[in-house]
């Protein structure tokens, strides 16, 4: 039976905007995290709704769902699991840890030791993890969604850029507006309590996925995601002058390969069978964003890597305009 992508899509929004108010675009682009296989670094301040955005999109697709709290004394073998020895049968059993749930939310990311970051990194690259030196394998779909509390960085371990770039997306989720933080008080301190009901299971989000997969794209729409990729690098002769001037280390080949399929999943989700430059466009922002790393002096003056990356939309246009 086919799905209606758009339509299954536009359910699933709808659902989770009973509980998550006023963060439309930030839903759209984790439900299209979950259709590409990719994962989320979540970056706000605290009591935005963070925690709860997650467990909606976990509910919403009727996936499991576990939630790991970064401490610096978090081990390792709290993500992946630990083997206990049985009494009963003298043989060690495996007990899997919260790595194991198809979507993981993984809490203030930035206060795990590097030691834990790197368990979480084998998960999020390989799907699978090791523990006591045995390999087991997740059960898909698997995504991670990473919160970050930019504002108190003390006691932090800031994520290298190799685990940087295994995020598909890291999207903002802002405060509220005055009229949305109004519904949002109403609506907590209220009696009723939203139903999240799940609107597909696991197996339709894989099959989403495969149809994802076979969304065709145009030649020129690749070259225009590797020339925004690659217009990144301070040290490519195509990076424009302000790009050399203010970053110190540009998006590698993966944010080329995120920017495609990310578009192919927001062709579908608006009812589209194929991407064009415009859906690469609007998935620049999210996926370069964390990917380019500005200069000291960019930061001295102010400038962002999202002003970055909004400079680099206006320099480099599609070559042709008959696919937007």
């Amino acid at each position: 039976m086919e799905i209606d992508v758009a339509g299954t899509a536009a359910k699933v929004v709808a659902n989770m905007e009973k509980v998550i108010i006023g963060k439309r675009p930030q839903l759209a682009l984790a439900l299209a995290a979950y259709l590409t296989e990719g994962h989320i670094l979540l970056e706000d301040v605290p009591g935005v709704a963070k925690t709860m955005f997650a467990r909606a999109l976990a509910r919403s697709v009727g996936c499991t769902f576990k939630r790991l709290q970064c401490t610096p004394d978090l081990l390792p073998s709290d993500v992946t699991g630990v083997s206990i020895f049985n009494q009963k049968t003298t043989e060690f059993e495996f007990r899997p840890g919260p790595v194991f749930a198809q979507t993981l939310l993984v809490d203030e990311i930035n206060r795990a030791t590097p030691r834990t970051q790197a368990a979480l990194l084998e998960a999020m690259a390989e799907r699978r993890v090791t523990a006591d030196g045995k390999t087991y394998e997740l059960k898909p779909p698997f995504l991670v969604i990473a919160t970050q509390n930019p504002v108190d960085q003390e006691g932090t371990f800031p994520l290298p850029e190799a685990q940087l770039d295994r995020f598909l997306f890291n999207i903002l989720v802002d405060y509220p507006s005055a009229a949305e933080e109004v519904r949002v008080i109403k609506q907590v301190t209220g009696t009723s309590q939203a139903d999240l009901t799940p609107l597909v299971n696991a197996r339709q989000v894989i099959q989403l996925q495969d149809i994802v997969r076979r969304v065709p794209v145009g030649d020129h729409v690749i070259e225009y995601a590797a020339t925004l990729a690659r217009a990144t690098r301070p040290k490519q002769p195509e990076a424009p002058e302000f790009v050399k001037e203010m970053v110190g280390w540009g998006a590698g080949p993966r944010a080329g390969i995120c920017l495609i399929t990310s578009a192919k999943a927001r062709a579908l989700l608006h009812g589209r069978f194929h991407a064009t430059t415009a859906d690469v466009t609007a998935m620049a922002l999210p996926v370069l964003r964390h990917r380019v790393l500005t200069t000291f002096n960019a930061e001295a003056a102010g400038v962002t890597s999202d002003q970055i990356v909004r400079m680099l939309l206006d320099h480099f246009k599609p070559k042709s305009d008959l696919d937007l």
